[in-house]
């Protein structure tokens, strides 16, 4: 590699490629074409200048990331099959993930039932007939033994969707892995927490909005002085294009959360070189292939320049943005249900030019129920193809320089500016330091968010009524499809609920319950002080309180939240 500087992007390029590929972090693989032609590992134009604008196209591995955080694509590193998947109780769901792991995937994501998602245990009233039914049902830290047993949490990166107890279970996740020996300072994942995200789409909350970013703030200060490697935040844009957002809309709602926890960071004064990249987010890959690869794509590029500009961040690693992508549940159709193998393939695959660093693939009958064996492991063959056999892998962002991938691309980043401006505008009072966080705020509580995106979404019913958008057998091609038999589903039957429920009476029937609820009460004492409360909280969960117990005191002292009417 020569020391003359760089004269071009090419050239910057060349360079990194050449660090990555003389230290081993180049894949030995075949790189060819089916039918053996070679592949360079990126391609652009003959002549940069001639290309108007080509700074903020540029290069994968240079800001602004347009086309990738790094110069190999993923000839480096192929992106991390983590399939999503949690049902009845924790040893179900642990033979589920060891299937998983078996078959190839390459890191877990635990999804969890409604009452573990609304901070209640399995025998509170109100979770009667949710236990267990739409993911794992988790009371307490020997819960979160058996689910991670024989599985090593200090080799498997772990993603959990969760928000509103998102602190507490995290905590039973930790002391999980001291049981397991681990030392928790080596662990790796990402943890859901985005609380903004309950409040504009998917209305799981525990308390009123700052409360929970109390506990977020808490829960990045502790994983930046305890835990390097782990993301406390991934930022959830999915729920909010689940919710019936547009495109433009999830990236730019998703951004802004981003935004308000840098703003939040900032605030607890931690360093943004240091917490940025502690920031993950959570994309939908939708059907509709090129808007949604340029989605990517501008994401990386507006977060980039934000985090440089307005928020300071200086090294490359603080600007990049990363992130994990799921398929479009939402595109599902319980019409035709083989026909969501093709729609998850091709979303799939716009996550990948897209450029994600892990993906999920929904699987055939989560429209109907959670996922079969059968169903999820074609799920996790549909990554392994695309990986395995389609090439795609070979070259860095190939579309980028497509005119009208670029020209998607900029009109994306476009209307989420316009987007910006308006939610800084509703939190501009001239003396908030944190305008994003403000506007959120204030979009929050004046019900905005959720009028915007119930418009998107009454635009698009409409236009499907009409016809003017398709979907295959649901308003065209609703023939009858042939089948050799009924599609089998996975059932979670109410013995699941009492089992769970038996097996948590005697957890507490077997515990120092004096030590449990005096370890609950030195908790809420903390929470009355400006001290960090996740030492607090994992010395509860040590002492086997469980996550109602935790959440109960917490709501007690905190309060509830109720969503302002708005019609």
């Amino acid at each position: 590699m020569s020391d003359e500087a760089p004269r071009t992007a090419h050239d910057r390029w060349q360079q990194r490629y050449d660090a990555a590929l003389s230290t081993g972090k180049v894949r030995d693989a075949d790189f060819t074409t089916l039918s053996g032609v070679t592949v360079d590992p990126v391609y652009g134009p003959d002549d940069e200048r001639s290309v108007p604008g080509f700074e903020r196209i540029g290069y994968p591995g240079e800001f602004p990331f347009t086309r990738g955080l790094h110069a190999t694509g993923y000839r480096g590193r192929a992106w991390t099959i983590r399939q999503f998947a949690g049902f009845g109780n924790a040893r179900q769901t642990n033979e589920r993930y060891k299937m998983i792991l078996a078959e190839g995937g390459g890191g877990l994501s635990v999804a969890f039932d409604m009452p573990t998602l609304m901070g209640r245990d399995s025998d509170d009233p109100r979770s009667l007939g949710e236990v267990g039914h739409c993911g794992v049902a988790i009371d307490s830290a020997a819960d979160m033994d058996v689910l991670f047993d024989g599985i090593d949490l200090g080799a498997t990166t772990t993603s959990m969707t969760i928000s509103g107890p998102a602190v507490p279970v995290f905590c039973m996740y930790l002391v999980a892995a001291e049981r397991q020996g681990t030392d928790i300072g080596a662990l790796n994942g990402t943890l859901q927490t985005d609380i903004f995200k309950e409040y504009i789409a998917q209305k799981e909350w525990l308390f009123a909005p700052e409360p929970h970013l109390r506990l977020i703030g808490d829960l990045m200060e502790y994983c930046a002085e305890h835990i390097p490697a782990y993301k406390p935040i991934s930022v959830s844009g999915y729920h909010i294009r689940e919710a019936g957002s547009t495109a433009a809309q999830e990236l730019a709602y998703t951004l802004a959360d981003g935004f308000a926890y840098v703003e939040l960071g900032l605030s607890r004064g931690l360093d943004v070189e240091t917490f940025a990249p502690g920031l993950s987010f959570f994309f939908d890959a939708h059907i509709d292939f090129f808007e949604e690869i340029a989605k990517f794509r501008a994401a990386r590029r507006i977060w980039a320049r934000w985090l440089r500009d307005v928020y300071g961040a200086k090294t490359e690693k603080a600007q990049q943005l990363r992130f994990h992508t799921q398929t479009a549940g939402v595109s599902l159709t319980a019409q035709q249900p083989d026909n969501n193998i093709v729609r998850t393939a091709v979303e799939a695959l716009a996550a990948v030019l897209g450029g994600t660093q892990s993906l999920h693939t929904n699987a055939l009958d989560e429209v109907l129920a959670l996922p079969s064996a059968k169903a999820a492991q074609i799920a996790l063959r549909t990554q392994q193809v695309i990986a395995e056999e389609t090439g795609v892998m070979n070259v860095a962002d190939p579309l980028g320089g497509s005119w009208y991938v670029e020209a998607l691309t900029d009109e994306l980043e476009r209307q989420a500016e316009e987007i910006f401006a308006r939610i800084r505008d509703m939190g501009a009072d001239g003396t908030s330091s944190s305008p994003m966080t403000s506007g959120i705020l204030r979009g929050i509580e004046d019900g905005w968010f959720t009028g915007e995106i119930a418009e998107a979404a009454f635009v698009y019913q409409r236009a499907l009524e009409k016809g003017d958008k398709k979907v295959v057998g649901v308003n065209t091609l609703t023939g009858s499809v042939d089948a050799d038999d009924e599609l089998e589903i996975l059932r979670v039957g109410h013995q699941v609920e009492l089992d769970q429920k038996a097996e948590l009476a005697e957890r507490r029937e077997g515990r120092d319950d004096e030590a449990a609820r005096a370890a609950v009460a030195r908790m809420v004492e903390v929470a009355r002080t400006e001290q960090n409360l996740v030492p607090a909280m994992l010395d509860a969960v040590r002492a086997e309180a469980t996550l109602g117990e935790i959440c109960d005191a917490l709501r007690a002292e905190w309060g509830s939240y109720t969503e302002p009417a708005r019609f």
